[in-house]
């Protein structure tokens, strides 16, 4: 088929598949950020110490990971990591591709001079490899302690999100890491949100200026969320609020 043979039509793939990787990095980061709110509610599980407070689920972020945990969104995660291993393998044939016509390293062809400027814009197969490094990471804290443990009733992080963001949030090396990572994140996403639209055709240099404006905004509020979330979860593993 021509959208998975030609040129084109894998950079059409590599768009679908960042837009729906850009939609559920903004409903995990709101999710996440839902524990920042419990805080300033009185609502945060471990500040609370009431195991009560927990099996009602009063918190926001408590009844954002019970959503998360329902079966239609379990059902969910195969297709979401399906859709990282696509945008994963067309930006890494895009890019090897790009190297292997151009005899170095730079990104596919863009039509404005003033994106290919850009460290990020020419970098993207680096920051790819360090978000999907550190996502590997991510997933040895998060999802292998509550979401594998959920699905076997076991685990002492499976009724305690709360707990599981003290717990690793709580060392100041591990927040550290997090936050350079959010940092490595930023730059992907406002290169990769532009670059979405522009493959689709929205490259003229009125909306052009738009859309990157646009993207900057989307990445920031995306890694501002989860930023909070580290650092607040670090402030109340150590009693600092």
């Amino acid at each position: 088929m021509f959208i998975f043979n030609s040129s084109i039509g894998k950079k059409f793939i590599q768009a679908v598949s960042g837009a729906f990787l850009v939609i559920f990095l903004l409903l995990h980061a709101t999710i996440n950020f839902f524990s920042v709110i419990d805080s300033f509610a009185g609502k945060y599980g471990i500040a609370a110490a009431d195991e009560a407070l927990f099996s009602k689920g009063d918190g926001l972020f408590k009844l954002g990971c019970d959503f998360m945990s329902t079966p239609v969104i379990s059902i969910m995660v195969p297709i979401l990591a399906l859709g990282f291993a696509i945008h994963i393998l067309y930006g890494i044939w895009l890019t090897v591709k790009n190297i292997i016509a151009r005899g170095g390293y730079k990104r596919y062809e863009v039509s404005s001079k003033a994106a290919t400027d850009s460290w990020s814009a020419k970098n993207m197969l680096v920051l790819g490899i360090v978000v999907l490094g550190f996502i590997c990471f991510h997933l040895t804290h998060f999802w292998a302690k509550m979401q594998l443990p959920e699905m076997f009733g076991i685990g002492e992080f499976e009724n305690n999100p709360y707990l599981l963001l003290n717990f690793t949030f709580g060392k100041w090396w591990l927040l550290l890491l997090y936050l350079v990572w959010f940092g490595a994140l930023f730059l992907h996403l406002t290169h990769g949100f532009w670059s979405m639209f522009q493959t689709v055709g929205w490259n003229g240099q009125t909306w052009f200026k738009r859309v990157k404006v646009i993207g900057i905004i989307v990445a920031a509020i995306i890694v501002l969320m989860f930023a909070t979330t580290a650092v607040n979860a670090f402030l109340q593993a150590n009693g600092i609020i």
